[in-house]
């Protein structure tokens, strides 16, 4: 028989309570407002409406100590058991973890006693070569030591480092192009240049010799390459070397349109200019550029970008964040403004960059 709400709060009992399903108490509970958690067990929500009931004396309080039903042996063990495999994969969770951490620590102090191994190989090995280099400088190793594997050849290394030119770390392609004249000029073994360069390296120059291996450090070219690559300037101090380069009175026309030639090279290479567009691209931002206003220049230098476009974006962007309409701030609309210098002159100045 469906259950009839109306019908048990107009005559309530214990009885009748007794013989609801869950659903059917929920409905009571809900009816006369009692607080309940959904998933509590039917015994639990018909006490919470037993103890409502007694205390509103809608019940008699033998009502409630009738209703309450003392746990059985079973739900006791039930409960220890659950307690018991509650505590038993916490205590498996927590071992987990310890071993986890464990083997992290491992691994962190294994990663770090292979990084000191090969920290120490390496200062071990650089000193070694450092060693065997001034050795070598000295004329101490002999022609047959196999770790050189080097032919003296009779050629008195020591006798010649006096006319090595003077490494000078702001002009490091001068000191090469010296050295190599002086090389060919005193017809010095070129397989020996490597160690006439080194004994007059300094600063930066010489970390990078040293990095070298043992095999590299001994070919000329390869070390140039290497010190030539890291004192590489900016693409932008190339430009102003090729832009400002004027004609010496000692040099011929020939000799500064090497140079001219080599400057444009080098800003070429430090732009990665490979093709007619991208030199089109590059001429184009250059002459840009000089027909902006200063701060915007700045803003594109800045910004390093090798498009006519992208640096035209660039521009609109900064001149509008920075409201350029004022008096004396103005450009003339699609037009580039005029420079502040005019580029290039008959008269031996330097031109604007």
């Amino acid at each position: 028989m469906p259950f009839n709400l109306d019908k048990f709060v107009a005559s309530p009992s214990v009885e009748e309570l007794d013989s609801l399903q869950k659903s059917d108490i929920v409905k009571v509970a809900k009816h006369y407002g009692i607080e309940f958690q959904p998933l509590m067990r039917k015994d639990e929500i018909k006490r919470y409406v037993l103890e409502y009931l007694v205390d509103e004396s809608i019940l008699p309080s033998t009502g409630l100590e009738t209703a309450i039903t003392v746990p059985t042996d079973n739900t006791f063990e039930l409960k220890r058991l659950e307690m018991e495999m509650n505590k038993e994969i916490r205590l498996k969770e927590m071992q987990m973890q310890m071993q986890k951490e464990k083997e992290e620590r491992e691994m962190q102090m294994q990663k770090e006693k292979e990084e000191r191994e090969m920290q120490m190989q390496r200062e071990k090995e650089a000193r070694e070569h450092e060693l065997r280099l001034k050795q070598l400088e000295l004329g101490v190793i002999k022609a047959s030591d196999p770790k050189i594997g080097l032919d003296t050849g009779g050629f008195d290394v020591s006798k010649h480092i006096k006319f090595v030119p003077k490494f000078q770390e702001d002009n490091v392609e001068k000191f090469f192009n010296h050295f190599e004249k002086l090389g060919e000029q005193l017809k010095w073994p070129r397989d020996k240049w490597s160690i006439l360069t080194q004994s007059n390296f300094t600063g930066k120059a010489q970390e990078v010799y040293s990095a070298l291996s043992i095999e590299d450090s001994m070919d000329y070219d390869k070390v140039k390459k290497a010190i030539l690559q890291a004192y590489e300037l900016e693409p932008e101090a190339y430009r102003q070397k090729f832009r400002k380069y004027r004609k010496a009175d000692t040099q011929t026309y020939v000799e500064f349109a090497y140079q001219k030639e080599r400057h444009f090279d080098r800003w070429c290479s430090s732009k990665k200019v490979s093709t007619f567009d991208t030199l089109r691209q590059l001429m184009l931002v250059e002459e840009f550029k000089r027909c902006v206003n200063d701060d915007i220049k700045t803003h594109l230098e800045e910004n390093k970008a090798d498009k006519l476009s992208e640096v035209a974006n660039l521009a609109d962007q900064y001149a509008l964040t920075h409201k350029f309409g004022k008096v004396g701030q103005t450009q003339n609309k699609g037009q580039f403004s005029r420079p502040n210098k005019k580029y290039g002159n008959n008269s031996g100045t330097t031109s604007n960059s």
